[in-house]
């Protein structure tokens, strides 16, 4: 597999230095700061599905954050994380549509074989890496509980 989200994500970090766009700058470089650090922690290279995953987790932590600045009535804070949420998302595949979902779980249900609620691990190992960054893992499980079930 290629690594070529990392080098794109580079790519507009060099971009935002040269077009002076210090938010958006800010954000890329947290981005690369945490992938740096997995690969140093875990001594690898990130492939495009693994860099995927650390986005899809970066802009559910920021979600999380934004909700608790909203109740703790700090706007500003919300609107940083809102921003970067927005950053970060521009290297994400477009999300998937209730509908792509829904045919997606109905084929990897037929295509494995899956019969009942003991194969939903098999059918989420296979759906995982199609839906890594474009849908909510626990939403699709959901849907995968409601088609074994």
């Amino acid at each position: 597999m290629s690594h070529t989200l990392k080098k794109q994500i580079t790519e507009a970090m060099k971009e935002a230095m040269r077009a002076k766009a210090k938010e958006r700058l800010g954000a890329i470089r947290l981005i690369l700061s945490e992938l740096k650090r997995i690969e140093v922690d875990e001594r690898i290279e990130l492939d495009d599905a693994r860099v995927l995953a650390v986005l899809d987790k970066m802009v559910k932590q920021r979600r999380d954050s934004i909700t608790q600045y909203e109740n703790a009535d700090r706007s500003e804070l919300a609107e940083k994380e809102q921003a970067e949420i927005e950053v970060i998302q521009a290297f994400l595949p477009a999300p998937l549509s209730d509908a792509e979902l829904a045919d997606m779980v109905t084929a990897v249900i037929a295509e494995s074989g899956a019969e009942s609620m003991r194969d939903m691990g098999k059918v989420m190992a296979i759906l995982k890496p199609q839906i890594q960054g474009r849908a909510d893992v626990g939403a699709v499980s959901g849907l995968v509980k409601a088609k074994l079930g």
